[in-house]
């Protein structure tokens, strides 16, 4: 190009056109403010309400106030049952990763430790939980939820004592590692372990009743829990923020009737029976007779209820309230009583007893070979034969006798405050129009079912001058505001008169105190009149054959003259031995001789020779 060539101008906007850039820059800038105002207006105008609200909910945090369990006490205000603190142990991996320090303004010492955070946490749990350092380490590292959100919250264990938890809270405090807490989960606890567990019962995981008195009354038992609602922030609670409280309310205080001493001695007399007979299983009742209280009440085996899953299945029940068998002779003192109160015999009647008897198409014998015998009805009791029994019970109508045991409370719940009593555990009680040979079974104890519960309960009615009292395990609750909780109970009934009752008691003592029965070593309890009667019964098998083993049993009263205890003892299936006065009597003997001096009951001012005719 040559130098006298001219330079081409640069295209553009020419000189005149920078006012037209100025409107432009600040109708831009207009634009943005107008947009701005708009949101403002938006957010704290037209939308504040909902943008306060939102706002809040995003900083308001909930926590449930858990109630406490309501305390289980003995007769004596010894603790049965209470509950203890203990807390859940809770990971928030995404503070951990960080261990507490802020994220976006970490020192390099801060991130240094923060790396080292997930492994040292690990180590003090595995230290004072148990476990396995890895299996932690996969919670403490996951730091995001499923959605990609902070994990903030990994369930570590739960039920861990306060005890273990502060020690652990120390430690991590110590050194300097953030990112685990508590919440309340608090523990049930039996001090007592086994002691009355079938009674108790259980709870589960999450403070339930499971089982027992736990499970009947968990209505009650387990109050309501209560709600904090807090706002805070990643730095804590806001002090000045919105705040609400509903304080838990805690469960009802029980007292019960069972003395936990005497439940001790006969949940170790009741075992002891069980392995000497080598049987499947044992049930024990002790009674008071004038109130229907339950003093003890235990089965064998048991289990722990601290740790009912370590136990078979089949035991986590109460045998007492829920398995059905048939009574065998102790059924016979229904019998009497019936007929005693109907005025068809008197201990005297005199009765003419067979080698056997027919009844339908098979003959019924006694349990031992004999020729004809003369016995009074005392005798038949005492001497426990079967066809004596059926002999006298033909004298009244099947409808009557039903009727009877009926009243005495079999076939039906005892209304006690414990689950279970449903289905098969009412037992069987045939009605009004059973057969002939059905009277003649049940008169001896077969051919019908029972619980220990009923047959215990009917026994304490008819011994105690003649009235049924709803058997109990409760004397008392109260709510956490001191209010009493009233139960339905049935009032009181007459069932026998007191004569009929007196006689009753007079024809059991004969097979305790007579010489013809026993000697006075074996049988009697030193300075009191004691009454009894055993059951042997053969079971029947899934095809209604009477080859499945057998029941033994024994019911104790006394003191004779004025019976206040009672004691009734079955073992199921005994293997070394049957008899109910073999494998059953000796435990029964033992508990009586433990709760009368226990209740302050007199030893009898006067124990003469028995001398009533047990023949003619």
């Amino acid at each position: 190009m040559g130098k006298n060539s001219r330079r081409r101008a640069r295209p553009g906007l020419p000189i005149a056109s920078t006012n037209k850039r100025i409107t432009i820059f600040f109708v831009f800038v207009a634009i943005m403010i107008s947009l701005a105002s708009g949101r403002a207006l938006l957010l704290q105008g037209i939308d504040a309400d909902a943008n306060a609200q939102a706002a809040a909910a995003q900083l308001s945090q909930s926590q449930v106030l858990k109630a406490d369990r309501g305390v289980i006490y003995d007769r004596n205000g010894e603790v049965l049952a209470e509950t203890q603190p203990a807390f859940s142990v809770i990971a928030d991996p995404y503070s951990i990763s960080s261990n507490g320090y802020d994220p976006d303004h970490m020192t390099s010492d801060q991130r240094a430790k923060a790396d080292k955070a997930p492994a040292a946490i690990a180590e003090i749990l595995v230290k004072y939980l148990g476990g396995n350092k890895d299996d932690y380490l996969t919670q403490l590292t996951d730091t995001r939820t499923a959605d990609g959100g902070p994990n903030q919250y990994e369930l570590i264990a739960r039920k861990v004592s306060a005890a273990v938890y502060q020690q652990m809270a120390a430690e991590l405090t110590a050194g300097g590692w953030y990112g685990i807490y508590s919440a309340p989960d608090p523990v049930r606890y039996y001090p007592n372990g086994t002691l009355a567990s079938n009674v108790l019962g259980f709870v589960n995981y999450d403070d339930e009743g499971a089982a027992g008195l736990e499970y009947g009354q968990n209505q009650y038992l387990s109050g309501t829990d209560g709600k904090q609602t807090y706002q805070s922030s990643r730095y804590g609670t806001i002090p000045l923020g919105d705040s609400t409280l509903i304080e838990p309310v805690n469960g009802a205080t029980y007292t019960l009737t069972i003395d936990s001493e005497l439940q001790w001695m006969a949940e170790t007399s009741l075992a002891n029976a069980v392995a000497s007979a080598q049987a499947k299983s044992g049930t024990i009742v002790v009674q008071a007779v004038d109130t229907g209280e339950i003093l003890a009440m235990a089965t064998v085996p048991t289990f722990d209820s601290n740790n009912p899953g370590s136990a078979d299945a089949d035991d986590l029940g109460n045998r007492v309230v829920t398995d059905a068998y048939e009574p065998g002779s102790v059924q016979k003192v229904l019998t009497m009583a019936a007929l005693l109160d109907a005025g068809l015999i008197t201990p005297d009647t005199k009765v003419q007893v067979p080698e056997q008897i027919l009844s339908g198409d098979a003959p019924i014998r006694d349990a031992w070979s004999h020729g004809t015998l003369d016995l009074t009805a005392r005798g038949v009791l005492a001497q426990s034969s079967n066809i004596g029994t059926v002999e006298l019970a033909r004298q009244m109508d099947k409808a009557t006798l039903s009727n009877y045991l009926a009243s005495f409370g079999l076939g039906t719940s005892t209304g006690i405050e414990l689950p279970g009593e449903t289905g098969g555990a009412l037992g069987i009680l045939p009605g009004t129009d059973m057969a002939d040979y059905t009277r003649d079974q049940i008169s001896f104890g077969q051919g019908l079912s029972v619980t220990a519960l009923q047959e215990a309960s009917a026994i304490s009615a008819i011994v105690n001058g003649g009235v049924y009292h709803q058997p109990t395990v409760i004397a008392s609750a109260t709510t956490a505001a001191g209010d009493a909780i009233s139960f339905d109970r049935a009032e009181p009934r007459r069932v026998i008169s007191p004569e009929a009752s007196a006689a009753v008691v007079n024809m059991m003592e004969a097979s305790v105190a007579s010489p013809e029965m026993t000697t006075a070593d074996s049988k009697t309890i030193d300075g009191y009149r004691m009454a009894g009667k055993s059951g042997t019964a053969q079971k029947a098998d899934q095809y209604g054959n009477y080859n499945g083993g057998y029941t033994g049993s024994y019911v104790a009263v006394a003191p004779a003259e004025d019976p206040q205890i009672l004691v009734y003892v079955v073992i199921d299936e005994p293997v070394n031995g049957y008899y109910g006065g073999t494998v059953a009597f000796p435990t029964a003997r033992q508990m009586m001789m433990q709760a009368l001096p226990r209740y302050g009951i007199a030893p009898s001012t006067d124990v003469p020779a028995y001398t009533d005719p047990l023949t003619y």
